[in-house]
């Protein structure tokens, strides 16, 4: 192996091998053979299980376990309309404001689309088609025409406080097996009812339909459409929830509502319901044609917007 020449600044000296001070261009690289065969030992004996088990991973390593080894994916939730194809309803593969546009509450003729414009949760679970309504109501009518009975032969012999005191348990009975048996048939969907003017429907609507396509408010709602009663005629805003039983999600939706400056939580006249609020009507009472002054002397309503956010502030400040 040929020398090599290292200048200083006085001699020039020869690195050869050989045990002086001067060694080979391989020697200073490699180090010395002790050095080199404990190295060579190390790598003979290296566990790379041994190491990792006895080892903190790095953050870099961590990072690259979890890239990876990602975690399974949750499955994608299957989006559901059981409005596919209806002209009076907004389709999966249409965006919420073109179909505000295509069919505006104003001025959207019923006689074109229907008395009502739909749009549907694509998130909710529930299947309209899980519901009996012509079970639930061959089961119900009957409840109502023996009420009917009853209270023509109570009229017979009783009147004014009486006759009322006589009525008031038969109603809740009735009212109870009403609702009992729309729960065994899966009729158990409500609304809270929106009424408004007709100069701001198109505003109440885009609020309601944007929430409820983004899953945010109920399982769906509809609005009414121009019937062409003029504009001093409220409209129907309807906004849906799963379960008339479930207090909790009727809150969650009524809450939204008043999120979206739609519903007044103080009863100032501020949103809809002014002082009176809104109310909440079960699908089961709309099927049997069960409406305000109803010849049954029914409550139409279940639940009261006022009533509930008084008692939502009241737990909040217990």
């Amino acid at each position: 192996m040929p020398p090599i020449k290292i200048k200083h600044e006085h001699s020039e000296h020869s690195l050869v091998d050989g045990d002086d001070d001067y060694i080979s261009s391989d020697s200073s690289f490699y180090g010395s053979s002790p050095h080199r065969a404990h190295l060579q030992h190390l790598s003979d004996t290296f566990s790379p299980e041994e190491h990792r088990s006895a080892s903190r991973p790095t953050l870099a390593a961590l990072a690259y376990e979890k890239i990876s080894n990602p975690p399974p994916s949750a499955p994608t939730a299957e989006l559901y309309n059981p409005y596919a194809g209806l002209l009076h309803a907004r389709q999966l593969s249409e965006h919420v404001p073109a179909f505000l546009v295509r069919l505006p509450s104003l001025t959207t003729p019923a006689s074109t689309i229907g008395p009502w414009i739909h749009i549907a949760n694509p998130y909710s679970q529930r299947r309209p088609t899980d519901e009996d309504r012509a079970s639930f109501t061959a089961e119900a009518e009957p409840l109502l025409a023996d009420f009917v009975t009853c209270k023509t032969e109570l009229e017979k012999t009783l009147s004014g406080t009486k006759l009322t005191r006589a009525l008031t348990p038969l109603r809740s009975h009735l009212s109870s097996a009403i609702l009992a048996r729309a729960r065994t048939h899966n009729l158990t969907s409500g609304k809270w009812l929106l009424f408004p003017m007709p100069e701001n429907v198109n505003a109440v609507w885009e609020s309601v339909a944007i929430g409820t396509a983004s899953g945010q408010l109920g399982i769906g709602a509809k609005v009414g459409s121009d019937e062409g009663k003029g504009r001093r005629i409220a409209r129907v805003c309807c906004v849906y929830t799963a379960d008339f039983a479930d207090e909790g999600d009727v809150r969650r939706v009524l809450e939204g509502l008043v999120e979206r400056g739609l519903v007044g939580r103080r009863y100032n006249g501020a949103g809809e319901g002014g002082e009176r609020g809104i109310y909440y009507k079960c699908d089961a009472f709309t099927h049997l044609g069960i409406n305000s002054g109803n010849e049954w002397g029914l409550s139409v309503s279940m639940y009261s917007s006022k009533e509930m956010l008084a008692s939502s502030k009241r737990k909040h400040s217990a």
